[in-house]
């Protein structure tokens, strides 16, 4: 008889409770609800949309029209009159030679991307496992270099490798660009690595593991988001660069990667818009369908190491 008279009890002391905590439920999903339909918040959206989305219509739309049809209305889609002659002449013209730039700019990409995980995966591992201050300050100083912008030390970069040898040089391009991406590289992977417990250290120590084994074999591959948005990144960055490959890399070097190819081709006919559109359209399409394929990957790798636990 108690028994039954203590369960109506409990009953109605959880009722409370569960009515508390479902008005909390439907406040916070209505106040979420009355966010999303925020004028000012979707308008903001509609502005960002547009400033986005019109450069790549443009780009797109024009690199398929003539001369007078890109003069007189650049926005218009003239679907009877779109022509793919002057993509093909893009692709076939040694003087636009886009197309030729593609394998450059990917021996420039691999190269970086190896070099960069191999110095700063080691780098990352012995700050994120260290707890002297002389090592943190390290990581301020490869972090300093973040703010510091490319074009500022141009110069500075030319002396030095000037007076080592390796002025107007592949080599050379590709030691300034790995230098470049180390900062940001070092920074997400400490980030990581300090997300990962250190007890897996200890137990590769028991086991008879040394540091770079204990790195590589067992930290290097649970890096792996870490690791593809490094990649991702730097692989954009690197493709999209003009500045170090234009400077660095004078003509006679005979090498041009996908933006210096554009630029020494259509800097002399810059008012041939049948030119100018469809060698850009080849220059931007790569990076741009590998930036969106990629992107989940990008988005995941900087915010797994972020929230520890």
């Amino acid at each position: 008889m108690v028994v039954l008279e203590a369960e109506p009890e409990t009953a109605a002391r959880k009722r409370p409770k569960a009515a508390r905590s479902a008005g909390r439920d439907d406040g916070g999903s209505a106040a979420e609800r009355e966010e999303s339909r925020s004028p000012v918040r979707w308008a903001l959206l509609g502005v960002l949309f547009v400033v986005m989305v019109v450069p790549i219509y443009l780009l797109v739309v024009n690199a398929f029209k003539s001369q007078a049809e890109i003069l007189d209305n650049p926005f218009s889609i003239p679907l009877g009159g779109l022509t793919f002659e002057h993509m093909g002449a893009a692709i076939s013209s040694p003087q636009f030679n886009v197309i030729g730039g593609y394998g450059f700019t990917l021996f420039l990409v691999v190269m970086v991307d190896v070099l960069c995980i191999l110095l700063a995966g080691p780098a990352a591992y012995a700050i994120a496992r260290s707890l002297k201050k002389r090592t943190q300050l390290v990581l301020l100083y490869f972090l300093a270099g973040t703010f510091i912008p490319g074009a500022a030390v141009i110069i500075p970069v030319i002396y030095v490798l000037r007076e080592i040898g390796l002025a107007n040089t592949v080599t050379g391009l590709v030691a300034h660009d790995v230098a470049s991406t180390l900062p940001v590289s070092i920074f997400l992977f400490v980030g990581f690595i300090r997300t990962i417990p250190v007890d897996i250290d200890h137990a590769a120590t028991i086991d008879g593991a040394g540091r770079y084994r204990t790195f590589w074999t067992i930290i290097f591959p649970l890096m792996r988001p870490a690791v593809v948005t490094v990649l991702i990144l730097n692989s954009i960055g690197i493709w999209n660069d003009f500045i170090s490959p234009q400077i660095l890399l004078s003509p006679s070097s005979g090498h041009y990667t996908v933006t210096t190819a554009i630029y020494a081709g259509i800097s002399q006919y810059s008012t041939d818009l049948t030119k100018v559109f469809p060698n850009l359209l080849l220059a931007v399409a790569p990076v741009v369908i590998f930036f969106i394929y990629m992107q989940r990957h990008i988005i995941s790798g900087l915010t797994v190491g972020a929230v520890k636990g």
